[in-house]
């Protein structure tokens, strides 16, 4: 690609043609601040917070999409520059409700962060009429406050472009513009599909999940109640940036340490009914093949990705796997074979899941998630609210020893550890199904070709004599893509995967959150999933159906995957939603 050459503060800076002036000042390690900008998702210009002079030009320019040309001089530092910056911020903060010690994202709040930097504090904003603001709490899973909103229009990109639903908007106009759905309704009375990706984008504290910490805290306190816990293989790829980790560390064994000293009765691992969601799919798979049953099977383990097919593609709803979630799998069997083992009443367990995902905060609600007679999930808190309770308990995480998950329900495999990232449900059920059919050996586990963070990937693999074709989708933006095409008649698959958020769940919506400028410049998607891959190859175990743990549930209590028993406990059915509304 061909370069140019402009100055910036007097430098000279080598920029490949067609890059902004916000690129291009990166490459001089110049970084101009931004809020509205999401690179390829919102680049507006909006917010006038990127500002920067341009010899020649009649006004400050918006650096985040103004165009380099060669010979251009900008200057990102002067007086002018700097003074029109704060004066945006100031006037930011005068429609902005200043309760900085009460908001969930004091400290890590792109505003308090830029008025910080700018110098402006209590004493420099206007004073005035604010907008009309109120809060939105009708959805599951998070609620909105409008007082907080800064108009940055980051959900609203995010929603449209990348998850393809767009149930949310700039409503009104001038001053009395603000954010939310159509015709006034309740984000809960939309197509809102609960990803959460506007929550994970949003700069300030407008956007939060529903916090379920104090409910848990209570049941732990309750003598009466035997809590227990689990966690999903993303989490512990992300919650040490919590605590100052750097992005890609893998906590699993402080995590579990944490757990354990916050007062979890047992401390277990999601990877265990990951492994038992292969057994379970892979068999459905098999016997969809065999007997002609409806193709291409579609995973189920996404719950944003699933409610988003009740509503927007109804007529593929026979096309999922019947299989619940390995969150809810988890419930299922901790209140019917573990409850058995341990002497527990159903009703006494109280099942908690840290989940990268809000969706899960819906999902656990969701009718035919009761095997027991009681929810196999009564609690689903994010990754952010565990880091969030581990501060509140006063418990030092960096300075914890490494320690395991207790056993049954403890034991998961490398299989199991890559649902957490796109591709990696369909890799390991491709390792158990390939075996299974061919009663042979795989000579490499690893299937590369549906690895990456690729919005769609496709392969073909030839399984015992028989071509199999696979496709994987995360985004539901492209999810819409493949499924259209497949629809059309363009493509043709045995099986698909699909999950809700781009790059799966290490990047779910109750991931932590980080900065636009951390967002636009670090691959944050590829360092969580690599902590995944490695836990993979490092396990001694990479096959579901090799998990002793899995094998023992079946031998003593499940019978078979696809049994009568384990289709009750296991399995779940799905609605045919308006695109209008729930």
């Amino acid at each position: 690609m061909e370069n140019i050459t402009i100055k910036i503060n007097g430098l000279e800076v080598s920029a490949p043609k067609g890059s902004t002036i916000l690129e291009a000042a990166r490459l001089a390690h110049i970084e101009i601040p931004t809020l509205c900008f999401l690179k390829e998702i919102n680049e507006i210009g909006a917010c006038r917070i990127c500002v920067v002079e341009v010899k020649g030009a009649r006004s400050l320019v918006a650096s985040c999409v103004y165009p380099i040309n060669d010979g251009m001089e900008v200057w990102t530092n002067t007086p002018k520059v700097l003074e029109s910056r704060k004066k945006t911020l100031q006037l930011l903060l005068s429609n902005h409700e200043r309760k900085c010690l009460s908001c969930v994202r004091s400290g890590n709040c792109e505003l308090q962060q830029l008025a910080k930097e700018l110098g402006v504090d209590d004493e420099s904003y206007y004073d005035g009429e604010k907008t009309a603001s109120c809060i939105d709490d009708s959805a599951a899973h998070m609620f909105r406050d409008n007082s907080k909103c800064i108009l940055c229009r980051r959900c609203v990109a995010v929603c449209e472009k990348t998850q393809g639903i767009g149930v949310i908007g700039a409503n009104m106009r001038g001053f009395a513009t603000f954010i939310g759905s159509a015709f006034d309704m309740g984000l809960g009375e939309t197509s809102c599909v609960s990803c959460g990706q506007c929550i994970a984008v949003c700069p300030t504290g407008a956007l939060q999940e529903k916090s379920q910490i104090d409910n848990v805290l209570k049941a732990i306190a309750d003598p009466a109640k035997h809590v227990i816990v689990q966690t999903a293989p993303a989490v512990r790829a992300g919650l040490g940036e919590e605590f100052g980790y750097p992005i890609g560390t893998n906590v699993e064994g402080k995590m579990a340490a944490a757990l354990r000293r916050i007062g979890f009765d047992k401390v277990f691992d999601t990877n265990f009914s990951a492994d038992l969601t292969i057994m379970e799919e892979a068999h459905e798979f098999i016997d969809r093949v065999q007997n002609k049953g409806v193709l291409p099977m579609i995973t189920s383990c996404s719950p944003g990705w699933i409610k988003y097919c009740e509503h927007y593609f109804p007529d593929m709803t026979e096309n999922l796997s019947s299989c619940k979630s390995p969150q809810q799998m988890f419930g299922a069997i901790a209140k019917s074979y573990y409850a058995e083992k341990s002497g527990i009443k159903p009703e006494d367990i109280v099942s908690v899941s840290i989940m990268p995902c809000t969706a899960k905060k819906f999902e656990i609600g969701r009718p035919d998630q009761a095997a027991n007679g009681v929810p196999d999930v009564d609690y689903s808190l994010t990754t952010r609210e565990l880091a969030r309770m581990i501060k509140k308990v006063g418990i030092k995480f960096t300075t914890l020893p490494d320690e395991k998950f207790d056993a049954p329900l403890g034991l998961g495999t490398g299989a199991a550890v890559i649902f957490g990232t796109t591709g990696g449900v369909m890799e390991a059920a491709l390792r158990t199904a390939v075996e299974t059919l061919t009663g042979a050996e795989l000579p490499s586990l690893d299937f590369t070709d549906v690895r990456g963070m690729a919005g769609i990937k496709e392969a073909s693999y030839n399984v015992a004599g028989m071509e199999v074709k696979v496709a994987v989708a995360s985004g539901l933006g492209n999810a819409r893509e493949l499924l259209n095409k497949v629809k059309s008649g363009e493509a043709d698959y045995h099986f698909i995967e699909i999950m809700g958020c781009p790059g799966g769940c290490i990047n779910g919506g109750g991931q932590p959150q980080q900065p636009g400028y951390v967002r636009n410049t670090v691959d944050i998607r590829a360092l969580r999933a690599k902590v995944l891959y490695d836990s993979d190859k490092n396990n001694p175990i990479r096959k579901s159906h090799e998990n002793p743990a899995i094998k023992e549930l079946y031998d003593t209590y499940l019978g078979k995957p696809g049994s009568e028993k384990a289709h009750h406990l296991l399995h779940t059915t799905y609605v045919k939603r308006s695109i209008n509304g729930n």
